[in-house]
C-alpha cells in the first residue's frame, strides 16, 4: 500500500478497502505490537491503535454530521461531491511568534503523517472506530510557537455558501467555530487529520483538515480549517453559542452528564443493533483525565 505525505493521491495508487482490512488482520493474528513496523508504508506510524472492530469506511463517509452541508446525516456526502479543497490556505493568527497565512502543503510539509484508531462518539448517541490520518496537533503548535499568553486555541471552518448548501441557512451562526484550551491541544492524542483508512480525508468528513479530539463530543471536531488562532481568553464556539444548556465548551464525553433532552448513559455503534454502555472521557481516561484535576465535570460540561 502506497501512502504520501500529499492528501493529494490518484486514485490508481488507493488500496482497495478490502485488502486495508485483510492486512489489519494479518497484523493482528501474527502478533506484531503496535506498528508491525517493517511492514508499515515509508513515512507512516501508527499509534493509538484500538483493537475495536473498524467501523466500515462507507459507514464512515456516508453517516456524518457536517451541517454546513445539510443537517441530515446523508446531506454531506450528497452535497460536498463538487467541494473545491485546492488550493487551500491556513491563517495563523494571535498570540503567536509565527503568524502567516500558510499554504496547506507549506504547513504540513515539514510533518510525517500517523495512524491514529480512535473511536467518535457523537452527543447524539452513536459512535464509530475510524483510523485516522494526520499530523499530531502538538507538533504544528510546537513549530508556530505560541506567546506565554497563548491559553487557548481557536479553530475556525470555512465560510464558503456557494459551496456549502447549509450555510444558506442560519442553523448556526456561521462559519463554525470550536477551541481547545491549551493543554487539551498539545495532548498527545489530539490529532489534526488529513485522511482516513489510509486515503485522503474525503469532502464529507471535513477535508482538507479537521480536528480530532478522542475523548470529546463530535462537534468539538471543526472540520475544513481554514483558521487557527492562539487567544488568552476562551473562545466563543458555535454550539455552545447556540444552546449554552446543552453543549458546554469542554464537551467531555460524560456518561453521567445527561443532554437535557436524552441520556448520555449508552451509545449505539453505527453497525451494530444493540446499545453499548458509554465509557467516561470515551475510553480514554487514564490519557487525560488529568487534565480536569479538581474540576467539577457536571458544571464544567
Amino acid at each position: 500500500m502506497l501512502i504520501r505525505r500529499s492528501p493529494d493521491i490518484p486514485t490508481s495508487e488507493i488500496t482497495d478497502e478490502s485488502l486495508y482490512w485483510n492486512r489489519r488482520d494479518f497484523l493482528r493474528t501474527a502478533g506484531f505490537a503496535v506498528a508491525g513496523a517493517g511492514l508499515l508504508p515509508s513515512g507512516i506510524s501508527r499509534l493509538g491503535r484500538d483493537d475495536e472492530k473498524l467501523t466500515p469506511y462507507e459507514d464512515v463517509t456516508g453517516y456524518n454530521n457536517y451541517y454546513e452541508f445539510g443537517t441530515d446525516k446523508g446531506d454531506p456526502k450528497a452535497n460536498a461531491t463538487r467541494f473545491r479543497t485546492r488550493p487551500w490556505k491556513v491563517d495563523i493568527a494571535g498570540e503567536v511568534k509565527r503568524p502567516a497565512h500558510y499554504d496547506l502543503d507549506e504547513l504540513l510539509k515539514p510533518y510525517t503523517p500517523v495512524e491514529k484508531v480512535y473511536r467518535l462518539r457523537c452527543v447524539e448517541g452513536w459512535s464509530m472506530v475510524i483510523p485516522w490520518l494526520g499530523i499530531p496537533l502538538a507538533s504544528i503548535i510546537d513549530r508556530l510557537e505560541p506567546t506565554s499568553r497563548a491559553k487557548y486555541v481557536e479553530f475556525t471552518t470555512l465560510l464558503d455558501p456557494q459551496q456549502m448548501p447549509g450555510q444558506r441557512q442560519r442553523v448556526l451562526e456561521w462559519p463554525y467555530v470550536e477551541g481547545l484550551r491549551m493543554d487539551e491541544a498539545h495532548h498527545p492524542l489530539t490529532l489534526i487529520a488529513t485522511g482516513l483508512y489510509g486515503k485522503p480525508l474525503p469532502n464529507q468528513n471535513g477535508a482538507p483538515l479537521r480536528l480530532i479530539v478522542p475523548w470529546k463530543y463530535g462537534f468539538k471536531g471543526g472540520k475544513s480549517i481554514v483558521k487557527i488562532r492562539f487567544t488568552e481568553s476562551q473562545p466563543a464556539t458555535t454550539w455552545n453559542m447556540a444552546a449554552p444548556n446543552e453543549y458546554g465548551f469542554y464537551a467531555n464525553v460524560n456518561p453521567e452528564v445527561d443532554h437535557p433532552r436524552w441520556s448520555q448513559a449508552r451509545e449505539r455503534r453505527v453497525g451494530e443493533f444493540f446499545k453499548r454502555k458509554t465509557l467516561m472521557f470515551n475510553g480514554y481516561a487514564d490519557q487525560v483525565a488529568s487534565l480536569y484535576a479538581g474540576m467539577d465535570l457536571r458544571k464544567n460540561f
